[in-house]
């Protein structure tokens, strides 16, 4: 049976029972067993995907790069009082300064292939070209002639007078000309030309306003007046002002801005003019968080601890939204991983703004226009926090909030203590198995391995 003994390692029994000995060529067997079993069990540990080496190792062409090449030129500026001016001076996009010829009166609208006009003559006594003698009776010496719509050569015919051009002129301009022609045949001819149906003259109004084309009435429509009989301002209510983008294509000349522009700065709310095309959109800026921050975003919640990283993105919900805002937005920055001083924000930037911020961009191609820009917040310095408020987010920002030192530090430490605990935990067990093999017993249920002297 054995003889009770005192136990020697971590375990709430008091005592196990030694067996007879079979010698330490056991022990050492079990141990070579549990190492064997525990290089097996890595293969089968759960994941949830191929491991990056074993996608290298299945791949039939690559291409690799390596770890200290440049992959993307960017440029790196640290934000100051400079930068900020120069940021908030870019000028945006405007239908004022786009459209400057139409941003006068009413625009005058024409006649057009399509339109049905219909033309009324007078003349000042009966017995002319048009009345006739026994018309003394009538209350009015005129006639009206049938509706005609313009045809593609852009004319119509009157009596007498032969192929008017209609097209390209307006309803009073087509009057003078009718007399003129008429003048010679009719008496003191006079002429009234109405526009019946206006099928040229239109403006197209499409996307998140509805699809509709529009006929101008020449009482001088502007923007927000075509869209809100599109659909309604806003898209109809169901969306955000602030989220909706218009378009206004003129001549060969796009220009946009954003839906609440139009009612905060009415210079930009023009007249629309015929064959105008405006394009309305719901597209809501959005911007991603990366690094030492914490907090919940479209990918869902992240949970901080001692080496957890948030991802995320997130939605502005408002018109305008300043660098504070979004790392408020972000849950802020961590304040047991971060580093303060190094919070990156990644944009493309015009070449035009960083040459006159003084940046030095010889290395990029002289036609590139666009160039990868990473602006740097110092959040150590506590002016940074009025900068900040200055700097305005735009839509695909990127945030990256750095490690500081120390974090990585911590990880270091953290993987020796695991790899530490990993290690002695599989030498109790090793112990453990040799034990058993022996013909030790366990007396009774231990929290951890109990070993025997």
């Amino acid at each position: 049976m054995g003889e009770l003994v005192p136990k020697r390692v971590f375990s709430d029994s008091r005592y196990v029972r030694r067996a007879p000995t079979r010698g330490r060529s056991a022990r050492f067997s079990a141990g070579a067993v549990l190492a064997a079993l525990s290089l097996a069990g890595c293969s089968h540990m759960p994941i949830n995907g191929p491991q990056s080496r074993d996608i290298d190792r299945s791949a039939t062409a690559s291409i690799s790069t390596p770890r200290d090449a440049v992959v993307y030129d960017y440029a790196l500026l640290d934000i100051n009082p400079l930068i900020l001016q120069i940021l908030e001076s870019n000028a945006s996009d405007s239908f004022y300064r786009t459209f400057g010829s139409h941003r006068g009166g009413i625009p005058i609208v024409r006649i057009g292939v399509g339109d049905v006009l219909q033309t009324s003559i007078f003349e000042s006594s009966s017995g002319g070209l048009f009345v006739a003698g026994d018309a003394t009776n009538r209350s009015g010496s005129y006639v009206t002639l049938p509706m005609q719509t313009v045809s593609g050569k852009g004319t119509i015919s009157i009596p007498y007078a032969g192929a008017v051009r209609a097209a390209g002129r307006t309803a009073v301009e087509i009057q003078q000309d009718i007399e003129t022609k008429l003048a010679k045949r009719a008496i003191e001819p006079q002429v009234i030309v109405n526009v019946v149906e206006q099928n040229a003259d239109s403006v197209t109004v499409i996307g998140d306003a509805g699809g509709n084309k529009l006929k101008l009435t020449g009482s001088g429509e502007r923007i927000l007046d075509v869209i809100s009989k599109a659909g309604g301002g806003a898209a109809g209510g169901k969306f955000a002002g602030y989220e909706l983008l218009v378009t206004l294509q003129r001549k060969g000349r796009t220009a946009t801005v954003p839906f609440t522009t139009l009612i905060n700065e009415p210079a930009e709310n023009l007249f629309v003019a015929p064959g105008d095309v405006v394009y309305v959109k719901r597209q809501p800026k959005s911007f991603v968080a990366f690094g030492a921050l914490a907090s919940t975003g479209a990918s869902g919640t992240v949970s901080e601890g001692e080496t957890s990283a948030v991802s995320a993105l997130f939605a502005f919900g408002q018109e305008r939204l300043s660098l504070n805002e979004a790392i408020a937005k972000a849950g802020g920055l961590s304040d047991g991983r971060s580093n303060p001083a190094q919070v990156f924000i990644f944009r493309p930037e015009s070449r035009e703004t960083l040459e006159r911020m003084g940046v030095n961009l010889k290395n990029f191609a002289p036609d590139q226009r666009i160039i990868p820009t990473v602006y740097r917040a110092n959040y150590r310095d506590p002016s940074c926090f009025f900068f900040a408020q200055r700097f305005q987010m735009r839509d695909k920002d990127v945030i990256y909030a750095s490690n500081s030192d120390a974090t990585e530090v911590l990880k270091v430490l953290g993987y020796v203590n695991a790899w530490m605990t990993t290690a002695g935990n599989a030498f109790i067990q090793g112990r453990a198995i040799g034990d058993i093999a022996s013909g030790a017993h366990v007396l009774s249920n231990a929290s951890t391995v109990v070993v025997a002297p």
